[in-house]
């Protein structure tokens, strides 16, 4: 089974009980347009690449680490899309949940997406619960209100934000969780391998950046032009479309040469680089090296 099919079925497993019987049938349709709407589900392929490089002992563990980062992108993305935030009409080229089936329902779905993420750790690790507090740990922190995607969001409410650390924080955090988390699922030091999801992940939203202002709705599946519609801080507007595709670059450099020796390295810095490739527009993602 690859990597990709373990994330969808762990996903569907992980759904089916948190929208089982008893729960409202619109609040379940909204939370399954969430996950289920096509994206790229890097940050639960990065977390089995590490587990895989670490031997993957207990796939079960490392599978329901996936997708619990998962689960928690995918609530971060709904709220994103409210109306208090972005407004935005269209997710991963599909109407976003507030716009399918309203704003209450988006705040709930996004809502319950949270608590079953957790949930989904604590049911998949009964039988190894000795892992089950490290990766509670690292996931918590990386959602969580200092150094997680909350306090990114919040930096948004802020009259001013420092640009590393909303990065740091609203996008890199959870990628530094899908590494660590990755290493704790095989039961190895999640230490050895933050840097590489945390440059990663500051890498993506920098490439994000580009892309807003250098890529179409089209191609995006969401609306461009959205971080200066709201004063949002940005790469590209501190450092010009040159310099942010510079500090791209520093940030895959510093990723791939994080990688700890391991007989998954190649692969998992051929994946590094492929996948800013493929954030990237074609014309800019030539630049990558």
């Amino acid at each position: 089974m690859d990597a990709l099919e373990r994330i969808e079925r762990a996903l569907e497993a992980a759904t089916a009980k948190g929208v089982g019987e008893g729960c409202p049938p619109l609040l379940a349709k909204a939370v399954r347009h969430a996950v289920f709407t096509p994206g790229s589900r890097v940050r639960p392929r990065l977390c089995l690449a590490v587990a895989g490089a670490c031997g993957d002992d207990v796939p079960a563990v490392t599978d329901a680490a996936g997708a619990s980062l998962e689960l928690l992108h995918c609530a971060s993305l709904v709220h994103d899309d409210l109306p208090c935030f972005d407004d935005a009409d269209m997710r991963r080229g599909q109407p976003s949940v507030h716009k399918a089936y309203g704003e209450r329902l988006a705040v709930l779905a996004g809502d319950g997406l949270i608590v079953l993420a957790f949930e989904n750790l604590a049911w998949n690790t009964l039988r190894h619960p000795e892992r089950l507090a490290p990766l509670t740990m690292i996931i918590g922190r990386a959602v969580g209100m200092c150094d997680g995607i909350v306090a990114g969001q919040a930096w948004e409410c802020e009259p001013k934000a420092e640009l590393t650390a909303y990065h740091r924080q609203k996008t890199a955090a959870l990628f530094a969780a899908a590494t660590e988390a990755g290493a704790a699922a095989a039961g190895h030091d999640p230490a050895d391998w933050r840097i590489l999801g945390a440059s990663l992940g500051e890498a993506y939203q920098v490439a994000d950046d580009i892309r807003d202002v250098a890529s179409s709705a089209e191609e995006l599946g969401k609306p461009v032009g959205q971080d200066a519609a709201h004063a949002r801080p940005s790469a590209v507007a501190e450092l010009g479309l040159d310099g942010a595709m510079d500090r791209l670059q520093s940030l895959v450099t510093g990723a791939v040469d994080s990688i700890p020796d391991c007989r998954g390295a190649d692969l998992l810095k051929q994946m590094v680089r492929a996948e800013m490739k493929r954030l990237l527009p074609d014309h800019l993602a030539s630049r990558i090296a």
